[in-house]
């Protein structure tokens, strides 16, 4: 007997729960009035000695300011991300999440005196990664330069010219993560 029936499928695990996650931090920092956010999931310059330092550096990117800014990173994120775990699978997934929070935590501490929380680095991350999917050795697809020249051109341009609270930073080296990543899994799919 056949089941012809739809269901839902957990089809993206790390995404997935990458999402819900960042969405349960959210509620918990919003009512503790941000005390959990900024305890666990902001990273700052801190004293290299306090192992929440490193822990921050890793836990900053579930951490959001507002609704609106889970909002924003989360529907790229969520579009983008099952896409690349299918092709790349989780484990690549979840090492290129924590690398490029690793890198934009380490590089925001020794140069940038504010904090930083926020998926949108690895958004940047997972934006050159998904252009690089068709990627084959000697070609370079014209999607890759196309975003490189929007996205990252329109951060470097806001960096030098916009006063505002986005961290540009985190976005470039997301996005150089993503590129690096890209060329590191050029070919090759999930394991």
């Amino acid at each position: 007997m056949s089941n012809n029936g739809l269901r839902i499928t957990f089809n993206s695990p790390v995404v997935l729960s990458f999402a819900l996650i960042s969405g349960i931090v959210l509620m918990l920092g919003t009512f503790t009035g941000d005390f959990i956010t900024q305890a666990f999931f902001t990273t700052y310059p801190s004293s290299w000695f306090n192992p929440m330092t490193y822990l921050r550096m890793f836990t900053h990117v579930l951490g959001h300011a507002n609704l609106s800014h889970y909002l924003n990173n989360m529907l790229l994120f969520i579009l983008i991300g099952p896409m690349l775990e299918e092709k790349y699978g989780s484990k690549r997934l979840l090492f290129v999440i924590a690398a490029t929070a690793f890198i934009t935590a380490l590089i925001n501490n020794i140069f940038f005196p504010y904090g930083l929380l926020g998926a949108s680095g690895v958004v940047f991350a997972f934006i050159i990664l998904g252009s690089m999917t068709s990627f084959k050795e000697g070609e370079i697809p014209l999607t890759f330069l196309l975003v490189l020249v929007l996205y990252l051109g329109k951060e470097i341009f806001n960096g030098l010219f916009s006063a505002d609270n986005i961290s540009q930073m985190a976005h470039l080296i997301g996005g150089a993560c993503g590129g690096v990543s890209g060329f590191v899994f050029a070919g090759k799919r999930e394991e």
